[in-house]
């Protein structure tokens, strides 16, 4: 089983991958999980936390709009 998301695999991001997430605001987690944003043309990529991930993959969540 990969573990990519845990201690050696992230020691090399910028603050060992914690930050904000940009869809819950939750603070000091890890921002480890990429989604797609955006429609056509316009998509980027953001870094979610793992609960998120989850949450928008069950329909939970929707993510914010770019400003």
């Amino acid at each position: 089983m990969s573990k990519a998301h845990r201690g050696k695999g992230i020691r090399e991001l910028a603050a060992r991958g914690r930050g904000t997430c940009p869809v819950c605001s939750r603070e000091n987690t890890k921002i480890l999980y990429e989604q797609e944003v955006g429609e056509g043309d316009t998509k980027t990529k953001i870094k979610i936390c793992k609960t998120c991930k989850a949450a928008l993959k069950h329909g939970k969540k929707t993510v914010p709009q770019q400003a």
